[in-house]
């Protein structure tokens, strides 16, 4: 490294040199001994180079060194620094700062020698850089500026490959081809790359074979051995070993293990044991229970090793079936029919077991299937007898007598003892017992007349057991229907319930529809036919239509009917049916006369039917009606009385305010003629005289003090039949305004008249004009409840 300056005040200029070390191992530590000299010069002998630069003022050169890592304890000789200012004579100081000065490298000060005294590892640290400067001992001025140099810490092989993410764990399907794939496996060298071979690997198999290989660049592990089988051999070790420096002697090196296994492929076909086996079967067996198993043997594991059951012949299919068990992997064969020693006593199984999961790869090894005879042998087995049906159907007709035949069962020993057969019925506790059963036979008869309209089915159990072993039993329902007889007369359905008759019925009007019951039973449907009773033949109120389809109409007669003179009639009527013979029935109808609104409305029947329901006799509903009215004429009378005391009006002569004044009084109505006066309700054509105003106080003689004179009398107004009620009005307002004689203020009267004129007229009876002819009715029950009574008397005149 070259630097140029000046020192301070002047000084000449000085020349730095730098020897280091290149070397290799074994070179000399120490620094040369001869000057250096102007020019470059290498030493090939023990590899020192010196570098010796001439000043150039003003210059700097900022330089690399190299420096080779190395592991030891001792000092290893770097470098000289030295300055043209240096006489010789200890008055220049070097010094040394930046990166590692004063740890790793330390200078001479009087010399300029540099050493590093710890070792340098290019993995942790691969450059330092320092700065060197020579300064005057005595003053402490700097004789040079600083000079920045790099020493770079050149890389040596110190360290060996690795393999981080080891051990590894790898799979490979078994029967693979030569070449498979396997893994590949990645070392890693901290040494440098981009210098020598320190980092350069390869690698190669320590373990494995003759079944595996590795590529000596990638690292890639292949199977080298073809058909390994995992049934032989299913785990396997391969070590696989990396190496620097290419391979080369010399070279680090770093291992790891792979822990190889062999997966499972279907390339075995199952296998049963034995090719015949024998099972022994009841002829007692349930259908539909396992009565044996058998099972295939596959080396496989997994679905490779999932094995389907079947029987392939007829003779076996037909009388079993066999299923698979997915978590024993046998054949379980089940019963799928009765098994009959008397009718066969041996049976023949061709059983299947099949791969249900085939790789065609494979397919050059065979049908991955095998078979196995099954030969099943029926036991002999003492057996129940057995019923000629599954179910019996019997009928009898009602009200047969009792020891009437109504069928037999039959039942046989299915044996070849053919023992003889005894029947019974089980019996039920609480229940009546209709019937017998002949225990030899197996007749079953009546114990009583039966009856249909009580239950039409019976349900028995009939039990049949052997002679020779009673224990053993087989039942069979059977069911017994009763067949009907025409043995129930008819009746009118819901004769029961009251038919309501309107007051305004006229001729000729259904009143009610009726229908027929029976509790028989009729194949083609019932069919009923209605007639009055022979003494009611000729009822003059009622009559009774046959409408051909099972039912019946009730029409009136006459014209009204009047719940005040006859509330109730009673109609019989007679019921024929359609059965052989035929039988009748008489119902008594319940007709009650109610008063209806328009289209046949019910309206007051409702409350009448509740004082009936309480029991009251017409004498006392009578005597609770009187008591009534007489406690509400008491209370009219008391109200009355109270509001006829009337308090005097007094008004203050000096109150000049405006007012109104109110009455607020209730009116004893019609008959309280004295609280208030009726003229004003009149009609002012039937008024005979003009009342004056009752709002002021009247004044008797001459007004005190003389302010006031007597007012003269109002003109008289005439009453016309045709006056009208604006008219009236008008001429009362021209009688206030005239009358001096009033108080100073104004007052309000109101008058209670509806007019003339109204389409619907007055409701009053005032001025009502004389009774008038009587009329036609039916429009009143239009009216309302209010004119009910006001309808009923119009309707008796």
């Amino acid at each position: 490294m070259r630097i140029a300056g000046s020192g301070g005040g002047g000084l000449c200029p000085v020349l730095l040199c730098l020897c280091f070390i290149r070397g290799v191992h074994g070179a000399s530590h120490h620094p040369p001994a001869r000057a250096p000299a102007r020019n470059p010069a290498r030493n090939q002998s023990n590899g020192e180079t010196e570098v010796h630069h001439r000043p150039k003022r003003g210059w700097i050169w900022n330089q690399f060194f190299v420096l080779e890592e190395h592991m030891g304890t001792e000092e290893q000789y770097v470098g000289k620094l030295h300055s043209n200012s240096d006489k010789g004579d200890g008055t220049v100081r070097y010094i040394l700062s930046g990166e590692g000065a004063g740890t790793i490298f330390l200078i001479n000060e009087v010399t300029g020698d540099i050493h590093a005294t710890r070792s340098l590892d290019r993995e942790k640290k691969s450059h330092y850089v320092l700065h060197a400067q020579a300064l005057d001992r005595h003053t402490e001025e700097a004789l040079e500026p600083k000079s920045e140099f790099i020493i770079k810490v050149q890389d040596i092989n110190d360290n060996a490959p690795q393999f981080p993410e080891g051990p590894f764990v790898a799979t490979v399907p078994e029967m693979s081809d030569v070449g498979t794939s396997v893994l590949q496996v990645t070392a890693t060298d901290a040494d440098d790359p981009t210098y020598g071979n320190s980092a350069r690997i390869v690698y190669s198999i320590l373990q494995g074979q003759p079944y595996f290989s590795v590529d000596p660049k990638t690292g890639t592990i292949r199977t080298a051995l073809a058909n390994m089988d995992r049934e032989a051999r299913e785990h396997y070790i391969v070590v696989i070993q990396a190496k620097d420096m290419a391979g080369q002697v010399g070279g680090l090196s770093g291992s790891t293990v792979i822990n190889v296994t062999l997966t499972d492929v279907n390339d075995n076909p199952p296998k049963f044991p034995q090719k015949n086996y024998q099972q022994y079967v009841p002829e007692s067996a349930q259908v539909g229970k396992p009565v044996g198993k058998i099972k295939a043997n596959d080396e496989d594991l997994g679905v490779n090793a999932d094995i389907k059951y079947s029987i392939i012949n007829s003779e076996g299919a037909n009388m079993f079936s066999i299923a698979n068990d997915k978590d024993t992997k046998e054949g379980i064969i089940t019963l799928r029919k009765p098994l009959n020693y008397e009718r066969k006593k041996t049976y023949t199984l061709h059983i299947e077991g099949t791969n249900t999961h085939v790789d065609p790869r494979f397919s050059y090894l065979g049908s991955f299937k095998d078979t196995a005879t099954l030969k099943i042998t029926v036991g002999d087995v003492d057996e129940a007898p057995v019923f000629s049906l599954d179910y019996f159907i019997m009928d009898v007709y009602e009200n047969s007598p009792s020891g009437t035949e109504v069928g037999a069962v039959t039942a046989r020993d299915p044996d070849s003892r053919n023992s003889p057969v005894r029947y019974y019925m089980e019996k039920k506790e609480a229940e009546p017992i209709y019937f017998r059963m002949d225990d030899i036979s197996g007749t079953i008869r009546t114990t009583q007349p039966l009856d249909r309209e009580e239950a039409d089915w019976h349900n028995i159990t009939v039990m049949a057991s052997e002679v020779d072993n009673p224990g053993l039993l087989s039942y069979i329902p059977v069911t017994v229907q009763v067949l009907d007889v025409n043995d129930n007369p008819p009746h009118v359905a819901d004769a029961d319930q009251e038919v309501i008759i309107c007051e305004s019925t006229r001729p000729g009007q259904v009143i009610q529809t009726i229908s027929a019951v029976d509790k028989d039973d009729f194949a083609n449907g019932q069919r009923f036919s209605f007639a009055l009773s022979g003494e009611m033949a000729a009822n003059p109120n009622f009559t009774l239509k046959d409408n051909e389809d099972s039912t019946a109409s009730v029409v009136a007669r006459r014209r009204r009917f009047n719940r005040l003179t006859q509330e109730l009639y009673q109609l019989p009527v007679t019921v024929w049916d359609g059965g052989e013979p035929s039988l009748s029935g008489t119902s008594t109808l319940t007709l009650r006369v109610c008063p209806c609104q328009r289209h046949g409305k019910i309206r007051a029947c409702q409350g009448d039917a509740f004082l009936s329901s309480a029991g009251l006799s017409t004498g006392a509903l009578v005597a609770i009606l009187l008591c009534v009215v007489i406690l509400l004429s008491i209370v009219v009378l008391f109200v009355t009385l109270r509001r006829s005391k009337k308090e005097p009006l007094i008004i203050s002569e000096e109150d000049v305010r405006e007012n109104v004044v109110t009455y607020d009084d209730e009116g004893g109505g019609e008959e309280d003629t004295e609280a208030f006066d009726i003229i004003a309700l009149r009609n002012p054509a039937a008024a005979e005289e003009l009342k004056f105003r009752r709002d002021v106080r009247p004044e008797a003689g001459r007004p005190r003090g003389g302010r006031r004179s007597p007012s003269p009398p109002p003109p008289p107004m005439a009453a016309a039949a045709d006056t009208d009620v604006r008219e009236f009005i008008h001429r009362r307002l021209l009688e206030a305004d005239a009358d001096t004689g009033g108080p100073p203020y104004d007052s309000l009267q109101t008058y209670a008249y509806e007019g003339q004129g109204s389409p619907a007229g007055s409701v009053s009876p005032l001025d009502s004009p004389g009774t008038g002819a009587p009329t036609d009715s039916p429009y009143l029950d239009d009216w309302g409840p209010q004119f009910r009574r006001l309808a009923e008397i119009y309707a008796e005149t």
